[in-house]
């Protein structure tokens, strides 16, 4: 019988939804310890301390924390924000999947786009034109 990965694992680099859990609960905070942590991500609320100690472990040595010992307990900080972590874990999908192609990459970002709400679409296109104002300026 076949075992189904979870979809979770298809990537190398990218991270299970308690650790990403985790990363929210560090990047809206400065600083936390295990338990605080726990607190902070509800639907895990199944997840025992030891385990979300053991994900903090990970997110350490993965490079994602950093941590200091005070007392008894690590203060745990993210070392990089949302938009940096994006950005990896969408390179890693790009240079797995890419084929060369450009607009293989470009066409896969727009089905995705489409999804968005309005306010995100316009988003979107307000950056395309502040990119392409910012080429013109160029000398």
């Amino acid at each position: 019988m076949i075992k189904k990965r979870s979809s979770s694992n298809i990537l190398p680099n990218t991270l299970g939804e308690l650790e990403l859990g985790v990363m929210e609960a560090l990047w809206q905070a400065p600083s936390l310890d295990a338990k605080e942590v726990c607190e902070r991500i509800p639907r895990f609320r199944k997840s025992s301390l030891s385990t979300v100690q053991s994900t903090l472990e990970r997110l350490y040595r993965k490079g994602l924390v950093e941590r200091n010992k005070q007392g008894h307990a690590y203060q745990y900080i993210a070392s990089v924000s949302r938009a940096n972590l994006l950005g990896r874990m969408m390179g890693d999908v790009i240079h797995l999947l890419h084929d060369g192609r450009l607009e293989t990459i470009l066409s896969s970002f727009v089905n995705v786009a489409a999804d968005m709400d309005e306010r995100s679409l316009a988003e979107l296109e307000a950056l395309i034109a502040r990119k392409k104002q910012a080429r013109e300026d160029e000398p």
